[in-house]
């Protein structure tokens, strides 16, 4: 198919028309786990699922577009994702990571370099001055989250990859909190995109999944490789299920972000909130970044709510958003990261990062704006007030 397509219309007919069996316009699910041969000197295109699998190669190939890669794997989560790029490095080489990452990114590094995998540095990647000193170490791999998870600093991209450039350096963007819709950092340099593709690219919060973006050609097929090698591959249902989804990425996307950017702005005018996490507000430290890499900013936003808001009642009378991890589906989500997201992190790393045991972390869904800030301020209303005793519960939720 044409790359000059809009991606829109890449992401609507990835696959479609495509079966040369019975002519079905919707591609149709293969579950076989094994292909016969014709002849045992001749290898099929597909011979076991875990090589290869011409449903999970419709999605591959379909990301691969939309991200501008030149070749994509599809795995089983988006852990499974970024765990597979970590084949690039060796015992001994550093890797560099961003200090506030997702708690699972957080935890999966931590404990790969505890076991002498790689060593592993955590740094303000928004900091000019720690990244430069971060650079200096000559890493092996750079791993960006941008914006990061849960705080939304905005990391500059293209400053990454210059560093990552002059110490040859591959560079890995988590790009799942904005989706190739509205963020592709292969555009501005890097090597490689992971995603969980459990989040906005399915959309549906009914498949767990992940995908590997790779810029050139041969370092996709090295990871290919790996993910053979591993088992990490996605299954044909999953994969079949996403597919579904992400024919739907744009639009969702596009009504999701409107939906908060209103309710940040009837929020950030309230005296109860401390502070407003968002690059689409103009006082947002990484707005003007965001602006010249992003097409958009997103439906994510976390609040941070005075020291006398009791968050954890707050959430409790929350009735349209959901109580819930994950995010990037059709529902509207909440969380308090401190207790569930980012629980596997030490209190002492969760400070460094600015996540406080006040902050709240929303992912916005395709219900009706007006419903989900009118049930924000109908719980804030109801909420009460404890003081400190807010942040001793949340402690004890996370047995901090």
């Amino acid at each position: 198919m044409s790359s000059l397509l809009h991606p829109e219309t890449l992401a609507a007919s990835a696959g479609v028309a495509a079966d040369d069996g019975f002519n079905a316009v919707s591609p149709p699910l293969h579950l076989s786990a094994n292909y016969f041969w014709l002849d045992p000197t001749e290898k099929p295109q597909y011979d076991y699922a875990r090589s290869g699998n011409p449903t999970r190669a419709h999605l591959e190939e379909a990301l691969a577009a939309l991200e501008g890669a030149e070749k994509g794997v599809v795995t089983a989560s988006g852990m499974a994702a970024l765990d597979l790029t970590l084949n690039l490095v060796n015992p001994g080489d550093l890797v560099l990571a961003p200090h506030d990452c997702y708690g699972g990114t957080h935890r999966l590094l931590s404990a790969r370099a505890r076991r002498g995998h790689f060593n592993l540095a955590f740094v303000n990647q928004t900091d000019p001055a720690a990244l430069a000193a971060a650079f200096a170490r000559k890493p092996k791999l750079a791993l960006i989250e941008t914006p990061s998870n849960p705080l939304l600093r905005v990391t500059d991209i293209a400053a990454v990859v210059k560093y990552a450039g002059e110490v040859g350096a591959v560079t890995v963007a988590d790009n799942t909190f904005l989706s190739p819709a509205l963020q592709r950092p292969i555009d501005f340099g890097c090597d490689v995109v992971v995603h969980s593709t459990t989040k906005f690219i399915n959309g549906h919060s009914d498949v767990v999944g992940g995908a590997v973006l790779a810029k050139d050609k041969a370092l996709g097929e090295a990871l290919a490789w790996w993910a053979n090698c591993t088992g990490v591959t996605g299954a044909p249902f999953d994969s079949f299920l996403t597919l579904r989804g992400l024919r739907t990425l744009y639009p969702r996307l596009q009504r999701q972000q409107e939906t908060a950017l209103e309710i940040v702005e009837a929020l950030a005018a309230d005296g109860r909130v401390a502070r407003v996490f968002y690059p689409g507000l103009q006082n947002h430290p990484g707005h003007e970044i965001a602006v010249r890499q992003q097409a958009g900013f997103g439906s994510m936003f976390s609040i941070e709510f005075a020291q006398e808001i009791d968050v954890l009642e707050l959430l409790r009378r929350l009735r349209v958003f959901t109580i819930a991890e994950s995010l990037g589906g059709f529902e509207s989500l909440v969380c308090v990261p401190a207790a569930m997201t980012h629980a596997a992190i030490t209190p002492e790393a969760r400070a460094i990062a600015g996540i406080s045991d006040r902050l709240v972390r929303f992912s916005v869904g395709l219900e009706h704006a007006g419903d989900l800030t009118a049930d924000i301020f109908e719980a804030l209303n109801n909420a009460g007030s404890v003081g400190e005793q807010t942040v001793t519960r949340v402690r004890q939720a996370v047995g901090a």
